[in-house]
């Protein structure tokens, strides 16, 4: 069986080994369940995308400074898998991984077409970047998957901390009202740019990524539009044209609950549970019977100790 999962043009991780190592997000958390859907990290993260590039500092660092241009695909297949590396892998893989991240954007620097100065590793940045991942991914699986209560909404908006102190996040959002208070505070930047539509173009007609019929592909980046809050979608100035149609909610969300139900064993989730001692297919199985696997395996779900996060 394969223990090593590797994205595009990027590293190859293992999730399996070693036997013990616990993650940054533990396996009942919320983190563990919404980023083994596939439909969710798709629909939200091009949502994410649209959030960032609607800041010029964020979208001139991203476009001048990376391969999204060139490798829009294979770009977001890398992202994703840092996504999955730091939610799924053991502590120190996500610290490695992390840190390389950390020191390219020590080196990401410049100005925007208008003259703005930017530097990736402004606070003020990354907080916003962490934060668009955090609402597109949720509320992509709230929509399209599942329907969170608002107790498992919370319990996702304040975890994975740590996990953003690494990045070099100083405030994360708690919650979807902390998430639009950071956008209100921002919003007066955002503006529409011919970049936006490019790399939603590029979203819904590449063939980078086989095996996606045409149709899903576009439905897909409507969807990630329908996520928008209505200020940011007025900004980029996104109109009827992306607008989701009936049959496009309503194909994305059998696929949402088919992926759902979905197992697969050589996914980052199932490695990782059998590196912590439970069954391949722990997350597909009841909340019931995922709480005796858990105190059968001697696991609370706590935080590792001495780890610290933001606020």
């Amino acid at each position: 069986m394969r223990t090593n999962i590797k994205q595009g043009s990027g590293p190859s991780v293992d999730f399996s080994n070693p036997p013990g190592a616990p993650a940054y997000c533990a396996p009942d958390s919320m983190q563990w369940r919404i980023y083994k859907n596939p439909i969710a990290l798709g629909i939200g993260g091009i949502c994410a995308v649209l959030l960032e590039f609607a800041d010029p500092r964020i979208r001139s660092g991203v476009w001048d400074h990376s391969t999204y241009k060139i490798d829009p695909i294979g770009r977001s297949q890398r992202t994703g898998l840092a996504a999955m590396v730091g939610v799924y892998a053991q502590r120190e893989t996500a610290e490695k991984m992390i840190a390389g991240i950390t020191r390219l954007h020590h080196k990401v620097e410049g100005k925007t077409p208008a003259g703005q100065s930017y530097r990736a590793m402004d606070p003020e940045l990354l907080n916003w970047v962490y934060a668009t991942a955090s609402y597109g991914f949720v509320t992509a699986y709230d929509r399209f998957v599942c329907r969170l209560t608002d107790d498992e909404k919370d319990r996702f908006w304040n975890g994975g901390g740590e996990l953003a102190a690494l990045y070099g996040v100083t405030r994360t959002a708690k919650s979807e009202a902390d998430f639009m208070v950071m956008m209100e505070a921002l919003a007066p930047g955002f503006e529409s740019h011919p970049i936006n539509t490019e790399f939603l173009d590029i979203a819904q007609n590449s063939d980078s990524v086989g095996g996606i019929p045409l149709f899903v592909k576009r439905a897909i980046t409507r969807a990630s539009v329908s996520l928008l809050p209505p200020l940011v979608r007025e900004k980029l100035a996104l109109g009827k044209t992306w607008d989701l149609t009936l049959f496009d909610r309503m194909l994305l969300k059998v696929m949402g609950q088919l992926a759902e139900r979905k197992f697969d064993p050589e996914s980052a989730p199932a490695l990782a549970s059998e590196r912590l001692g439970l069954p391949a297919n722990f997350l597909w199985q009841s909340h019931n019977r995922q709480q005796t696997l858990l105190e059968n395996a001697g696991l609370d779900g706590r935080a590792p100790a001495g780890v610290q996060g933001v606020h």
